[in-house]
């Protein structure tokens, strides 16, 4: 954008690795502050993930907030993410997050971002704070792109900002004594330069894009395409190389499934799942590969759900149900018709098995068949005395008029849970609890799993990211902007 007006500078205060939720705040509050600032972009691009993730904040005491008259606080806002997470979130970072989330949010409603005119709620698709403070706009994280990437073409124009797209970083330069003092870097042509700086902050997000990256770290499969295809864990990699260390392993955690009618993976899904029994409430069981259930399907827990899929055998469940409620229930798959229903069962696609017997079901499906015969049974039993096994409230109808028909759901992720350790004031640190100096990160490099724990935590994936760049831009790293 800006690279002619700063070809000959080698030297900056702050080098920013990655143009999204976290790189670009971090650039425009260090400019305004009157640093010198390089913005490095492997993607041709601006705005990372924020050009196909949901965007959805949250903030507490915000001016919105006030506005509407609900009282809301950070501590409040703080033990609702450790309660959501069951305290598996980190502490410090977490703290750091929603004591300045309110500021981020005003400053982004200043600049133009519109929330939606209900907002805020109390969630939507992940367990609920217990104060309305989750917000997005009308175009999800797009309504924060259309606001911070013109702030930086201005700021580009007037040469405050150098930025180069299609840019990777390849090293992290340092001293002998550890301490980063640049970059190196290489652009499209693949001509590899170096750049010297004051400060090196890595906010090139996470490693989801990488499918190989994803199994090794995670464990299983990536087996959604969703994530952005440019978070490829290159800044992960370039912290280890630094020294540093990545942390929240045990804090992967999977969704509770995407409906793939495919075995081609990373996939994308062929339709959405109503799995929230407030707005409508299961007629089917969901079963293992066992062929048992394992959660109740009506329980109105997010969170629980999708616990209890965690410990399930290659994360998979088959929703299970017969053909009289195919014919009476509303369809479970979000916006599609009956008819949409019956005819992806006549595709009989790998997610969508029908068969005249329980057996021949279980056989499609890959199921184990006399678990699957057991678990029927069971639930019929509960259907025809009034006492499930489970709990379960909502049971109008037993599964006994063939055909079968079973839905093949696949859990995912598509964000990175693990990421690079840092300390309270952002800075890549080692094993031993030592920062590496000059070097710094923000978003979802971090790990989801550090904002949010072992679960979805509404808004604590965005939030944290614009506001850690933010803070980081405006006064947590420190610059010398004299001429």
């Amino acid at each position: 954008m800006a690279e002619a007006k700063h070809e000959k500078r080698r030297h900056w205060d702050l080098i920013v690795v990655g143009g999204g939720s976290a790189g670009l705040p971090a650039a425009i509050f260090a400019a305004r502050r009157g640093a010198r600032v390089l913005l490095l972009e492997h993607a041709d691009i601006l705005g990372g993930s924020l050009w196909v993730a949901t965007g959805q904040m949250s903030a507490a005491g915000t001016q919105l907030q006030r506005d509407r008259g609900i009282e809301d606080s950070p501590d409040l806002h703080f033990g609702d993410v450790m309660r959501i997470s069951r305290g598996t979130a980190n502490p410090g970072l977490v703290r750091l997050a929603v004591d300045h989330a309110a500021e981020t949010f005003d400053w982004l409603v200043a600049e133009g971002l519109a929330p939606l005119p209900e907002h805020p709620i109390t969630g939507f698709g992940h367990e609920p704070y217990r104060v309305p403070r989750y917000y997005w706009g009308a175009e999800g994280a797009l309504s924060i792109k259309h606001v911070l990437v013109p702030i930086i073409e201005a700021l580009a124009a007037e040469g405050a900002i150098d930025v180069r797209l299609s840019c990777s970083v390849t090293e992290l330069i340092q001293d002998t004594e550890g301490a980063v003092t640049g970059v190196k870097a290489r652009d499209a042509e693949e001509v590899e330069r170096s750049f010297s700086a004051n400060a090196v902050l890595l906010a090139c997000g996470g490693y989801a894009g990488n499918p190989e990256m994803f199994a090794e770290l995670n464990g299983y499969p990536q087996y959604n395409a969703a994530p952005w295809p440019w978070s490829r864990g290159d800044g992960l990699r370039l912290g280890e190389a630094a020294g540093g260390y990545a942390r929240g392993a045990e804090n992967v955690y999977v969704n509770f499934g995407t409906l793939f009618d495919t075995d081609d993976f990373p996939a994308t899904a062929a339709g959405r799942i109503e799995h929230f029994p407030e707005r409508r409430p299961p007629w089917e069981i969901y079963v293992n590969a066992l062929g048992a259930r394992f959660v109740r399907e009506d329980v109105e827990s997010v969170d629980a759900r999708e616990m209890a899929l965690l410990h399930q055998p290659d994360h998979r469940y088959w929703i299970v149900f017969d053909h009289r409620i195919l014919e009476e229930a509303p369809p479970i798959v979000i916006g599609w018709t009956h008819e949409d229903m019956l005819a992806a069962f006549e595709r009989a696609g790998p997610a969508f098995l029908s068969a005249e017997t329980v057996a021949g079901l279980a056989h499609k499906a890959g199921i184990d068949a006399a678990g699957l015969a057991k678990t029927i049974a069971g639930y019929n039993y509960g259907v025809g005395t009034g006492h499930d096994f489970f709990g379960r409230r909502h049971k109008p109808l037993p599964i006994a008029e063939a055909p079968f028909h079973a839905i093949r759901m696949q859990a995912s992720a598509i964000s990175s849970a693990i990421g690079l350790a840092v300390d309270d004031g952002l800075r890549v640190i080692r094993r031993d609890g030592s920062p590496i100096l000059n070097l710094y990160a923000a978003g979802e490099i971090l790990g989801s799993s550090q904002t949010m724990g072992q679960a979805a935590c509404g808004g604590m994936m965005v939030t944290p990211a614009m506001t850690f760049g933010r803070l980081l831009g405006d006064r947590l790293i420190p610059l010398d902007t004299k001429p």
